[in-house]
């Protein structure tokens, strides 16, 4: 008999697929928050990741470097964001806060990353559906 019996590979890939279908949702890292809603225009992609501060409901900081679900005092925040801006740069630099959070605390959390040697911080927001924006194109 010459042939090769391919069934227990196909079953061994059929097991892999399932493991990878039930773990892959799990791997995606951060905070919940409720981002503001915005008709601004996309930035372009970098190669560099994005160091990203995290802000919740109740002003907790957090960055996507290490666990993200972790929050830090202000002076974590400017050391490791110090850290990161140190070996890349170039590196964009945004911010992820709660619509529900106090002005003041964005402006501190935007002021740690300057601090950091950010040059430029920009903010995530939601988009805003096209008919609901009173300036959209029709």
């Amino acid at each position: 008999m010459g042939e090769i019996n391919v069934v227990p590979y196909i079953d061994v890939m059929l097991v892999l697929l399932v493991i990878f279908m039930v773990t892959a949702p799990m791997l995606s890292q951060g905070i919940k928050v409720d981002l503001p809603k915005a008709g601004a225009e996309p930035l372009p992609q970098s190669k560099l990741e994005a160091l990203i501060l995290y802000i919740d409901r109740e002003g907790q900081m957090s960055l996507n470097i290490g666990n993200p679900k972790t929050p830090l005092t202000a002076e974590r925040v400017l050391e490791v964001a110090s850290a990161a801006m140190r070996r890349e740069p170039e590196r964009p630099v945004l911010v992820k806060a709660d619509t529900a959070v106090a002005y003041g605390r964005v402006v501190e959390g935007m002021v740690l990353l300057q601090q950091s040697g950010a040059k430029k911080v920009g903010f995530v927001t939601e988009p805003v559906a096209a008919q609901a924006h009173p300036n959209a194109k029709r």
